[in-house]
């Protein structure tokens, strides 16, 4: 599953709000070690959405 959010995350990742949601909605499926991953990954190749990318994260706490 974490491959397949990847994937659609890369394919949005043209429009910051499709990106957010894509977010969004990966967060409601993966495990919490693959959440981890997941923002590790995001972090390190969509940094110019670092800030949706914390948001989105933060609100899962």
């Amino acid at each position: 599953m974490l491959k397949f959010c990847k994937s659609v995350l890369e394919k949005v990742s043209f429009d910051p709000q499709l990106f957010r949601k894509e977010l969004m909605k990966a967060t409601r499926w993966l495990n919490k070690k693959e959440l981890s991953k997941l923002k590790v990954w995001a972090l390190g190749c969509f940094s110019h959405y670092k800030q949706t990318i914390q948001e989105v994260f933060d609100s899962l706490s």
